[in-house]
């Protein structure tokens, strides 16, 4: 229901580093989820999107909706840091990334976001400020594998979180 657009004059994707128009805000969108390889898994459900040629990224703003399918690129990073510790996005694996750029009105607006293939989904409100570009960001949180306790890109995408400006929402 919530991919399903009911508005389509809320918001328009724009490219290009130009500001915006007065009386118009910028919301530039990031995520970057990783999964796992296609064929890591002996039995993989049929449902999943790990490894898939696109990922799909769902965005709801006031009502217009809209899904991106960003493109799967081939990532291998350490599976420990400079400090010894366990990234939770390391190994070899499937990076999808989204980053839009959207024009709107300022002031508060109800969003949505969501991963279809992960059954996530994450409603808040915001409050757009005029004369700035505003960054969403979302941060994905890793399973963990039953009777363990690490967290790994390879188990799928438990939730995540959102931030406005770096800041938590």
């Amino acid at each position: 229901m919530k991919s399903q657009s009911e508005r389509t004059d809320i918001f328009r994707e724009v490219s290009g580093e130009g500001p915006a128009p007065k009386g118009l805000v910028d919301l530039i969108i990031k995520a970057s989820v990783k999964t796992h390889v296609e064929g890591y898994y002996f039995f993989e459900p049929e449902k999943t999107f790990h490894g898939q040629p696109d990922y799909p990224f769902l965005v709801n703003i006031d009502g217009q909706a809209v899904i991106w399918r960003a493109e799967r690129r081939k990532e291998t990073t350490p599976v420990y840091d400079g400090q010894g510790r366990r990234d939770l996005e390391g190994g070899e694996g499937i990076r999808y990334i989204l980053n839009k750029r959207l024009r709107l009105s300022p002031g508060p607006h109800h969003l949505i976001f969501g991963l279809p293939g992960e059954d996530f989904l994450r409603e808040v409100t915001l409050t757009l400020i005029g004369d700035e570009v505003q960054v969403i960001e979302f941060k994905p949180v890793y399973r963990a594998k039953r009777g363990d306790a690490g967290r790994s890109f390879l188990n799928g995408v438990s939730g995540g979180q959102l931030f406005l400006n770096k800041n938590p929402i």
